[in-house]
């Protein structure tokens, strides 16, 4: 007689936005309801999955090992979903998801800053540090990458939060992590398969938990919903306990899983993993690593036995004969954080900690913070408009000239989100233009949100302000300062006279004259791609403005509708060019631009307060109409009670 399958035990997580409000539901899963069913909220099953196949060679489950080609394949058209009719109908989360919802990252390091941010989050409750490191798997000898934290840890709801999709628990103001959403983007961006060693010791009990996210499992076995084993055990007493939900065959079945597609083959190889975790803390394993397009690792642990490097980024600043410009531009911090992980982890936080280190393979990282490292800095406060009624105080943004700036023109804002770096060197300037060199500036704007990946901001209204305000701002500190770098100030050449622009009788010839001419308009019109045609307007103009010849009106009547479209009148363009730089066009623009914005805001408001006042005023006018009809009411309520009387 063939043995007695064991019903599988389905734990649902039912998340709110309470954050001590988590309800479990357990049930037991019939004979035909082999697939898991959850809910009407889409989130991720906890489940004892019936015995799988045996597990394949790592990696062999899946058709390629490079991540951007990993989630190239095709659901079975002819797939049933599980249903139970006595449940509602609900969404459901198919496994591809996993790796569709990882995309949102297109660099690997900021998977790994997602982690790391994790661990940074964790020091309110006595976080003192976070490991990265690579481990070898046994069971392959594939290498694999290892995060770990001495942070508060999780206890068995924690987790499953943890592993819940839009599920965050974080609701502090300074705390990085928002979307609920980092760590399964991240873990996934990195490999195929994630095995998580947590304790917490929560109301004075102690617990640890294992949970285990596989891609390579979900895909080989065919599931068509995002299934994650989990076990838990008791570890108040002198023993560890298993902490048993359904029965105990149910907590042994979700163990077997976790073994077979894990990287460890005994439960006893489990357990040794707590032994460095302390009384609390959490151990994130990411293994079956991905791949690039040539079937090598991502990330590189050889290159550097101190650092951990991205092999793409890595093999194209590695020519062997670069000029001293270029070998000083690649060795700049700004380039060596595309492919060095220590180098990104220098800079990732604004502020030094005082109690916590980043060790990266076994060394800490050196906090570099930028602001401190620049010549002749100065700090601008800027205050949002969006900003001005609330408490929030002025952003300050600190700017100047890099130390290496004689020979490596790098340039950019340094744009931090509540302490952690979103956008390094972000350039604000035109492709082509020297002004901004070796400029650098740094700020860290809370006021405005940043993407999914932490990578970016939203584009939104305050943030195209801030671009504009970050314009202004460079454009001020260049014409301040560039002098001490040994550029001219813009405008400078056009009052400067040479010698060599006489005649040998004293006099300057017209080729003198528009050579002086283009090179006026040239440090007018610096920075800036202009076709030769208007070139040719201007200088006609300025011809017109100083010689006063009616030839040259007549030459400038060619070019005329040029000179209307671009400039408006000659006599507009004339004076304009006479009295205004470039630059202060664009300051001029830039103000013209912040005072459009502060009017808007304005009406904005003004709109509203309308919106306000009316809805106030059609209360009013009911409240009037209510208290009209009561008094009618009562007035006639006395009139028959008077009647009544004489009556």
């Amino acid at each position: 007689m063939p043995p007695k399958k064991e019903a599988p035990v389905v734990v649902d997580i039912e998340s709110s936005d309470d954050e001590g409000s988590v309800e479990v539901v357990r049930r037991v899963a019939d004979d035909d309801d082999r697939k898991p069913a959850i809910s009407n909220a889409a989130r991720i099953a906890a489940i004892a999955p019936p015995p799988p196949p045996p597990p394949a060679a790592a990696g062999d489950g899946l058709e390629s090992r490079s991540f951007w080609k990993a989630g190239n394949y095709a659901v079975a058209p002819d797939m049933k979903l599980a249903s139970d009719s006595s449940l509602l109908e609900y969404a459901r989360v198919h496994p591809k998801f996993l790796h569709s919802n990882a995309t949102s990252h297109k660099w690997a390091f900021g998977a790994i800053a997602e982690l790391l941010d994790n661990a940074v989050d964790e020091i309110r409750n006595g976080a003192t540090f976070v490991k990265i490191d690579k481990i070898d798997i046994l069971k392959d000898n594939s290498p694999a990458l290892l995060i770990q934290d001495d942070g508060g840890g999780m206890d068995p709801d924690g987790i499953r939060k943890c592993m819940s999709l839009g599920y965050s628990s974080k609701k502090s103001n300074t705390t990085i992590g928002q979307y609920g959403n980092g760590f399964k983007t991240s873990t996934m961006r990195l490999g195929a398969d994630v095995i998580v060693f947590t304790r917490a010791i929560r109301a004075g009990r102690a617990t640890q938990s294992i949970g285990l996210l596989s891609y390579t499992f979900l895909r080989t076995t065919g599931q068509d919903d995002v299934i994650v084993p989990m076990i838990d055990f008791d570890i108040s007493g002198h023993w560890t306990e298993p902490i048993i939900y359904g029965s105990k065959n149910d907590w042994s079945a979700n163990l077997q899983t976790i073994l077979e597609w894990s990287p460890f083959a005994s439960r006893g190889d489990l357990m040794q993993q707590f032994e460095d975790i302390g009384l609390h803390g959490t151990k994130v394993l990411i293994y079956n690593l991905w791949l690039n397009d040539e079937g090598i690792y991502e990330l590189s642990f050889d290159d550097d036995e101190e650092d951990i490097m991205l092999r793409d980024e890595a093999n194209q600043g590695s020519a062997t004969s670069l000029n001293k410009r270029t070998a000083a531009v690649q060795a700049h911090i700004s380039y060596r954080l595309r492919y060095s992980l220590r180098a990104y982890a220098s800079i990732l936080y604004l502020r030094k900690f005082t109690n916590f280190k980043i060790l990266l393979r076994g060394k800490p990282v050196d906090q570099y913070i930028i602001a401190d490292d620049l010549k002749y800095s100065k700090v601008v406060s800027y205050k949002p408009l969006a900003a001005a009624a609330s408490k929030e105080v002025a952003v300050e943004t600190t700017i100047g000239f890099i130390k290496e700036v004689d020979h490596v023109g790098i340039c950019g804002f340094n744009v931090y989100h509540k302490n952690r770096l979103i956008r390094p060197f972000w350039k604000v300037t035109s492709d082509g233009s020297s002004k901004g060199y070796g400029v650098v500036g740094v700020l860290e704007a809370n006021f405005i949100e940043p993407a999914h990946d932490k990578q970016d901001f939203e584009r939104s209204s305050l943030f195209i302000r801030l671009e504009a305000k970050l314009k202004q701002i460079l454009s001020e500190y260049w014409k301040s300062y560039c002098h001490l770098i040994g550029y001219q100030p813009p405008g400078f050449k056009a009052q400067k006279v040479q010698k060599g622009n006489l005649s040998p009788m004293g006099v300057e010839t017209n080729a003198q004259k528009q050579s002086r001419e283009s090179h006026h308009l040239a440090s007018v019109y610096e920075g800036v791609q202009l076709n030769p045609s208007t070139v040719s307007v201007a200088a006609n103009v300025r011809r017109v403005s100083i010689d006063g010849q009616s030839n040259n009106r007549k030459e400038l009547s060619v070019n005329q509708p040029i000179v209307g479209s671009a400039m408006g009148s000659e006599n507009a363009s004339t004076n304009g060019i006479e009295s205004m730089s470039l630059d202060q066009i664009c300051d001029e623009n830039l103000q013209l631009f912040m005072r459009l914005q502060g009017h808007k805001e304005k009406e904005t408001e003004l709109l509203e307060m309308i919106q306000k006042v009316e809805k106030e005023l059609e209360e009013t006018r009911r409240k009037c109409a209510s208290l009209s009809s009561y008094i009618e009411t009562q007035r006639k309520q006395n009139l028959l009670q008077q009647h009544a009387r004489k009556v």
